[in-house]
């Protein structure tokens, strides 16, 4: 890692003080390289950094997006990023690709995906492979969050790949969290989570144009009942909308009903009690965390697991009665 990338002083400079878009986009990339960074000394610096922007951070709007393969996420958020910008706003893209099981390796093609995004001065996407994290999120995906957010960028948007646990995931570090889904013919409501139904503040049928658009209205009716029926919150109804990406239909009144959430959440303090709790959510899973991982490594607890799991396993010893005898050992 070159030596710049790891001077949290000078990043920080750049960050918030540089009159030039083109240096703060580069300072940028390389903060969260940083981040990203497994090194303990990077990781030491990161510290330093994110500690020196904490002030600068907390006004952007955090929007999540998900939906499965094929349902056009990339397509959309280019299209939305493209009317955000024509808004006069400062976007970010936080797009987690799924890492390769067996090489740790990750497509990062969402630069390629979102060309015209890609080549806007005030748009900054950053692809961040998962690294095996859980949901598909990238570990570090929260950090990375709050230097857009010192950066200046008014809206972060962060995409999921939209498998297994990663909407949870994102809906836990974001403002609003919308789901995209396309028009299917037959029951439209068919293998979708009634979970990711009660996660999600609004619902977006894409791909509603052209043959598509009657069925596109349909589903869209669908999930809206759906919606109604699983309501449970005193603030808002999360709405179910269509839109066509490729036509550019729709964005419009897909930002209106994002400005009609933040100003009811705004006035209503809601927004505020939701990121405390989600920072005070992921202070309790870093702790887990880094406890989990000091025991693991302890050298007596390491000596001593094998043959322990293998007593509860013959039957020998109770998990309880294993588990509390490497405590012990732990302790010790």
């Amino acid at each position: 890692m070159p030596r710049s990338v790891s001077n949290p002083e000078e990043l920080t400079k750049q960050l918030t003080q540089t009159e030039s878009g083109s240096i703060r986009r580069r300072a940028l990339a390389k903060s969260i390289t940083l981040v990203e960074s497994t090194r303990e000394d990077h990781q030491n610096q990161a510290q330093i950094l994110l500690n020196s922007i904490l002030t600068r951070t907390g006004k952007a709007k955090r929007i999540g997006i998900s939906g499965t393969p094929g349902v056009g996420k990339s397509t959309f958020i280019e299209a939305f990023g493209l009317y955000l910008l024509s808004q006069g706003l400062r976007v970010a893209i936080l797009a987690v690709d799924p890492s390769s099981p067996l090489r740790g390796g990750s497509i990062l093609g969402d630069k390629t995906r979102m060309e015209k995004l890609a080549r806007e001065a005030n748009a900054f996407i950053r692809p961040s492979p998962t690294s095996g994290a859980l949901g598909g999120v990238a570990q570090k995906t929260r950090e990375s969050m709050l230097l857009c957010e010192a950066a200046g960028f008014d809206i972060v948007l962060i995409e999921t790949v939209g498998v297994g646990q990663s909407e949870y995931e994102v809906a836990s570090m974001v403002d609003f969290f919308m789901v995209l889904m396309q028009p299917n013919s037959g029951d439209e409501l068919q293998g979708i989570k009634r979970g990711i139904m009660e996660l999600a503040d609004a619902i977006i049928v894409n791909k509603a144009d052209g043959d598509s658009l009657k069925q596109a209205e349909r589903t869209r009716q669908h999930y809206q009942n759906a919606l109604h029926l699983l309501h449970n919150r005193d603030e808002w109804e999360a709405p179910a909308l269509c839109c066509s990406s490729t036509e550019n239909k729709g964005v419009e009144d897909i930002w209106s009903m994002l400005q009609c959430y933040f100003e009811q959440a705004s006035s209503t303090a809601s927004l505020t009690s939701k990121r405390e709790q989600q920072m005070s959510d992921w202070l309790d899973r870093l702790i887990n965390q880094q406890l989990t991982q000091m025991f693991e490594s302890h050298k007596q607890v390491r000596n001593a697991l094998p043959s322990l799991r293998e007593s509860v396993l013959s039957g020998d010893r109770t998990p309880f009665d294993a588990a509390k005898t490497l405590i012990s050992k732990f302790r010790s």
